[in-house]
């Protein structure tokens, strides 16, 4: 197109005319209906010198993205994995032909004094470690009868560490108050911080001993121990009827030493899991052993097969690896506990029956000039049945654990299920035997399974072996 005014020069801009000029005729109307298929026919026909685009196939609208939350899990067809690895809620909470009465979950919860409230105990309590060679895992929890009726949880735990590094002892402390006895969960939560206070002022010399393998001069000295904390109980509940049950484990926390030591006395039990087969390693024992005031260290407690009688040496469990070190001393006399020891100086304490000066010593009952001995209040006369309920034996036993061994604590809630049933026992091996210890839940969950008949409290510590 050229300047206005000027004169086309170029043939580029006929065009302008042959549009403008005045022999062009109008086109007018099209004589075929103008609808949308010729409109685009036409525009498809400009443009014929551009590649033509594929038309698109028609198809769906692609649609989201699945979401993982709610999408179905693939089916397995493999074989069923281990129950050790299978979550624990996935599982029942009951083994046997169908649930407990009871319901799973606490209920009521026990009264509650204003003006005592030290004395509550939870429903509930879980704990765990690990060191040396072993973890640990405990639980202590009220039984469905407990919760249901709003009674306090009889049983007790409790975890200690005493000292420090490879040099430390770790006790665990389990009791259960006696059904007659009032306010027994106050005296097995007492007969477990008696048992504590004194383990823990000697635990130098126990865990000394334990390395040491002197086992005749443990046995004496836990069974010492054991006697004066659940004799301050009798003497205060003033009877002479066991008022706790009260067992024990000692673990030393040197990796490079593999003895377990268990003491108590009462009901319970004491299992070994190896190699995916139940134990039960519970020192077994005689007919003399009910005798009452059983002196402490006489040899009267069986303690398995290879026992040596009245030496009051414990022999090897039937577990135990021989060559392992784990070897007495026969005769030599040294006494690692004493109990009258003044704490840094190596002195001993007077004996509360000595005459100052003289080193004699006095006898309480003794009746002064004819060195005849008085009767002890209460006490049967010569030749009459003794009236007072025999004493519970002292239990004691040391073994040696393999690695991969779980070693089982328990009061008898726990242990009489797992005597019993066996399903009970063959879900635990089942979960318990894959060498990984479960965590704090997944442990929970396996100690409260629950087994129709049984609705005691459950006190249950187990020991996992690297």
């Amino acid at each position: 197109m050229s300047q206005q005014g000027a004169r086309p020069a170029r043939q580029e801009d006929d065009w302008w005319g042959e549009l403008y000029d005045g022999t062009t005729q109008d086109t007018g109307p099209a004589q075929a209906p103008d609808s949308l298929d010729d409109r685009f026919a036409s525009a498809r026909n400009a443009v014929t010198e551009r590649p033509r685009p594929p038309e698109p196939s028609p198809s769906r609208e692609p649609s989201p993205p699945p979401d993982p939350s709610t999408s179905p899990e693939p089916e397995r067809t493999g074989p069923p994995l281990p129950d050790h690895l299978v979550a624990p809620a996935s599982l029942p909470d009951y083994v046997g032909s169908g649930p407990p009465t009871y319901e799973p979950e606490p209920t009521a919860l026990p009264p509650a004094d204003p003006d005592a409230l030290d004395g509550l105990a939870p429903d509930t309590v879980l704990d765990g470690a690990r060191y040396g060679a072993c973890t640990l895992r405990a639980v202590s929890q009220r039984g469905d009868s407990a919760r249901y009726r709003g009674e306090p949880r009889r049983d007790a735990l409790l975890t200690a560490r005493f000292g420090a590094g490879d040099q430390a002892l770790v006790l665990v402390a389990m009791a259960t108050g006696a059904r007659a006895v009032p306010g027994a969960h106050l005296a097995a939560a007492e007969a477990c911080r008696g048992i504590a206070r004194a383990v823990g002022r000697s635990h130098q010399r126990l865990a000394q001993d334990i390395r040491a393998t002197r086992r005749g001069d443990l046995r004496s000295g836990l069974h010492r121990l054991t006697d004066r904390a659940l004799g301050g109980l009798r003497a205060s509940a003033a009877t002479d009827a066991p008022v706790a049950v009260l067992r024990c484990l000692l673990l030393p926390a040197d990796p490079d030493c593999r003895i377990r030591v268990f003491f108590g006395v009462g009901d319970g039990g004491l299992f070994r899991l190896r190699d995916g087969a139940w134990q039960d390693i519970e020192p077994r024992l005689t007919a003399d052993d009910t005798a009452p005031d059983a002196p402490p260290g006489d040899g009267r407690a069986s303690l398995g097969p290879g026992a040596v009688p009245g030496d009051g040496r414990a022999s090897l469990d039937p577990g135990a690896v021989p060559g392992d070190g784990w070897t007495s001393v026969p005769g030599d006399g040294r006494a690692s506990l004493d109990l009258g020891a003044l704490p840094g100086d190596g002195r001993t304490a007077p004996n509360p029956g000595t005459l100052p000066r003289d080193g004699r010593t006095a006898n309480p009952g003794t009746l002064p000039g004819d060195g005849r001995t008085a009767p002890r209040p209460g006490a049967p006369r010569p030749g009459s049945p003794d009236p007072r309920p025999p004493r519970e034996p002292f239990l004691f036993r040391a073994s040696v654990a393999r690695p991969g061994d779980v070693l089982v604590l328990c009061t008898a809630g726990l242990a009489d299920p797992l005597r019993e049933a066996e399903a009970l026992r063959a879900r635990l091996a089942r979960r318990w035997s894959g060498g990984t210890p479960p965590g704090l839940a997944a442990f929970l969950a396996d100690a409260r399974v629950r087994v129709k008949g049984y609705a005691d409290d459950r006190t249950a510590a187990a020991v996992w072996e690297a």
